[in-house]
């Protein structure tokens, strides 16, 4: 097999990762351009794919499957070892916190590859079928929900019954973005009565689309870039989490979702807020990995604080692993796609799509 056409997609190694960069039904959008697609054994295992569903679709199961590829596609970023199995000018496609791995991203500087970070891709309609960061949050807000209606222990819908009436539960999300829409929507559908709360004055719109109440709190509202919030002071702070208490205090369930990449995520609930739910509530912050919306939420953890369950998310995407790595991988081939010209993967850093999400480039580091 020539190297200089093989594509990798690699078997994930870090904790509780089940999903996988591809998946059978992209192989032969790759295949069908002359590459091949060789596939480490059990790659697909977490997310129920096996090995002969990627042989049927055209890919080959190699133990070797990095070396000296010149493609390699994971979700979680490569190890130093596995990035020094790469040709040299090899390109990586995957999420790249390069803060965190710096020296990973070394390694790859040193070999000369070119490695594109997943959630830096810019937030453009151009881009939009490339943007991984909002295809999992959509995966992570349905989870959300789900997570909420089963700890709650009560109807999240209305009842009428003969023996009485059932009253819905109450929820309240904070933060508009894909994941907080669809925890909204979602929540919706099993029948809860949801209001919501964004920074962003253009959130309210969309909150009122999906049959929710948008929280109004009198307060300036914070629009940044990339559909992003602005960062806010201290002050605002202080006052945001007074004028929420209140509603946070309504609630039954409390949904978090706001974070930014790269950045520690906002609190904008304290314990204080949290131990003033009526007894059996529930939280679920989404963003407890990057530090949590909600003060005292540990990832991957349940803990109580007074007589609230509050649930903290770690990797929620990988929950829901079959549709988050379908969804995943459209990114990744879309991505793909735009860097192939004359038969080779060809990074163009005149492109804004590539150039926002390289880290490094040509023995550069450009993050």
């Amino acid at each position: 097999m020539e190297t200089s056409r093989k594509i990798a997609v690699v078997a994930e190694t870090r904790p509780a990762e089940r999903r996988v960069a591809l998946v059978p039904s992209f192989v032969s959008r790759l295949t069908d351009l002359g590459f091949d697609v060789t596939v480490e054994p059990g790659a697909g295992d977490g997310s129920r794919i096996g090995d002969d569903e990627f042989r049927k679709a055209g890919a080959v199961i190699a133990a070797d499957a990095l070396d000296g590829a010149a493609v390699a596609l994971s979700v979680q970023p490569l190890t130093v070892e596995q990035a020094g199995r790469l040709a040299p000018s090899a390109v990586t496609v995957s999420f790249l916190p390069a803060a965190q791995e710096t020296e990973l991203v070394e390694a790859l500087r040193a070999g000369g590859q070119t490695a594109l970070a997943m959630e830096l891709v810019p937030r453009i309609s151009r881009a939009q079928t490339m943007d991984a960061l909002s295809s999992q949050a959509f995966v992570s807000g349905y989870r959300a929900a789900l997570v909420a209606a089963e700890r709650l222990g009560r109807f999240f819908p209305l009842s009428m019954t003969a023996s009485g009436t059932v009253r819905p539960a109450k929820v309240l999300v904070l933060g508009a973005g894909v994941a907080g829409l669809q925890a909204i929507a979602t929540a919706r559908r099993l029948g809860a009565v949801v209001r919501a709360y964004d920074v962003r004055a253009a959130a309210a719109e969309e909150v009122a689309s999906l049959g929710a109440e948008f929280v109004e709190l009198d307060l300036p509202t914070l629009e940044g870039t990339g559909g992003y919030a602005r960062e806010m002071t201290e002050e605002r702070s202080r006052m945001q989490l007074e004028l929420l208490a209140p509603h946070v205090a309504e609630a039954d369930v409390l949904i978090t979702t706001a974070a930014v990449p790269g950045r520690q995520a906002p609190t904008l609930v304290t314990r204080e807020m949290v131990a003033a739910m009526r007894p059996g509530s529930v939280v679920v912050d989404i963003a407890a990995e990057q530090g949590g919306n909600v003060e005292g939420a540990l990832p991957g953890e349940e803990v109580r604080i007074g007589d609230v369950l509050v649930w903290g998310g770690r990797n929620v995407p990988s929950d829901m692993p079959a549709q988050a790595s379908q969804l995943y991988a459209s990114n990744v081939v879309n991505l793909l796609l735009l860097l192939h010209s004359d038969g080779a993967f060809v990074p163009n850093l005149d492109d804004e799509i590539i150039a926002g999400a390289c880290v490094t480039h040509a023995g550069e580091t450009r993050r």
